[in-house]
Formats: structure tokens, sequence, C-alpha cells
């Protein structure tokens, strides 16, 4: 699967997508491809004050369990509530319905430290 060309990205594999100040998270296809079937998802709560790269929840697969970390601080405001019921919603969906978590960003200019979807190809290719 290619990567959305209107989304940025972790080396840690996730990805975030900028709407003003509100940013929506999600591990990449790659991601969630290397870690197999999704079993359990662990999202920061809600009002919960992240900052950028740390970590703030794991994800589960069969074949290992895996740190989860935030691409932009900010506050989370939302989470998707339907992983709790269908956490393999990531590996059918990781750019759609299988987002993880939204956050009001608190400097959106932290967005230069991540990668475009040209170089987070190069940096999953080998």
């Amino acid at each position: 699967m290619a990567q959305p060309q209107d989304l940025l990205y972790s080396k840690e594999h996730e990805w975030v997508k900028l709407d003003g100040d509100v940013a929506t998270v999600g591990i990449t296809d790659y991601a969630q491809d290397s870690l197999g079937d999704i079993v359990y998802v662990e999202l920061p709560k809600v009002g919960a004050a992240i900052r950028q790269f740390g970590t703030i929840g794991v994800v589960e697969s069969v074949k290992a369990v895996s740190d989860l970390f935030t691409p932009i601080s900010g506050s989370v405001i939302e989470i998707n509530a339907g992983l709790e019921a269908d956490p393999a919603l990531v590996n059918r969906e990781p750019f759609a319905g299988g987002w993880l978590f939204k956050v009001k960003a608190s400097d959106t200019s932290e967005t230069a430290k991540l990668l475009n979807a040209d170089a987070y190809a190069e940096l999953t290719a080998g």
C-alpha cells in the first residue's frame, strides 16, 4: 500500500493528519503489516497531555507488543472507541477507520520534524 501523500510520518511508523490545530494519529500500513494481526490497542486517555515522540500506549499483535508513540505534542481530545471492540480495524484500514486518537496540537511547527510520504517510503524500502 502506498503512503498517502497528504499525511506526515514519524520514524516510529505513526502517521499524522493535521486539520488546523487538530491532529489525527494512526500507525502506518508498514507498521500494521510488520506487527501482524492486531488483537489489542492501549490508547491514551482523553485529556492527557502528550509530548512529541513520547510513549503513549501499546499495540499488541499475535507476534509482539509494540510501544505506541505520538508524532506531535498536545492534548488528547478523542480516541477511536471502535478499536476496543475491533482492534483489527487497524490492520484493515490503517489510514482510515483504524486511526487511533486525535490531539489538539500545542505546536504545529513540530511537524517539521516529521517525514513526508516520499521520505517515509525511503525509510521503509530497505
